[in-house]
């Protein structure tokens, strides 16, 4: 039996507050003007990773620094009507992303929240919603949120990324506590936001540590952030 390999990217990025999806109108069949993840063909003597950095440029025009990670291998035998094709999926994070340039066979590009997505072409649904709770979970239990943010942010950046990955409201006051406490999580840089009404908040930078100990789990809709955390007043140290 023979196949072939695609890969296909998960990109996700914060705009507007909201957990954001890049995604491409198809241009060419199969699912002709349906949309999907940015992906396609690895070509015969073309390294995985560098296809799917590859797709995402020419598709997208989105490239630069950011998070970029193996998600997982898909290969149920009638996810493509083309015939026995295995694809191997990628997780992309962008901070202050870019608007998209549709270009090879995308006829559009676009970044969509997450919360309001139409219906997706192949088993890309599948592959998302992976995609989204591989990050979800990687934002408990390591300083993943950071790929979010521009080089340097304040804790208020940081907690609206978890709002906005998470969908779900975090209190300030215990946020606040609980990055100050995790070792290694973020690091004070000794400067301020400049220019903006409000007191100026302090800027950080993301922390050596590879894990969080302890973790910042979703535990329930009234604590979000770790056992012994409860709603309570605002913090304006953020």
């Amino acid at each position: 039996m023979t196949f072939t390999v695609t890969v296909d990217l998960v990109v996700l990025t914060i705009r507007d507050a909201a957990l954001s999806v890049l995604l491409i109108r198809r241009a060419v069949p199969p699912f002709e003007g349906d949309y999907a993840l940015p992906g396609g063909f690895v070509l015969e003597h073309e390294d995985l990773l560098d296809a799917a950095v590859r797709e995402l440029q020419e598709e997208t025009g989105v490239g630069g620094a950011g998070h970029l990670e193996q998600l997982g291998t898909y290969g149920t035998p009638d996810r493509d009507p083309r015939g026995r094709v295995v694809t191997v999926a990628y997780l992309a994070l962008l901070p202050d992303a870019p608007a998209p340039q549709a270009g090879s066979d995308a006829a559009a590009a676009e970044w969509r929240p997450f919360a309001s997505l139409p219906p997706l072409a192949f088993d890309h649904a599948r592959i998302l919603a992976d995609g989204v709770e591989r990050a979800r979970a990687k934002l408990e239990y390591s300083p993943l949120a950071t790929a979010f943010c521009p080089p340097e942010f304040t804790i208020a950046e940081l907690r609206q990324v978890y709002e906005a990955v998470w969908a779900t409201p975090l209190d300030l006051r215990n946020f606040h506590r609980k990055v100050s406490k995790t070792p290694g999580f973020v690091t004070p840089t000794g400067r301020t936001t400049a220019g903006e009404r409000g007191r100026p908040a302090r800027l950080f930078t993301r922390g050596p540590a590879e894990f969080l100990v302890p973790p910042m789990l979703r535990i329930g809709p009234d604590d979000h952030i770790g056992p012994g955390h409860h709603i309570g007043p605002e913090d304006h140290e953020d």
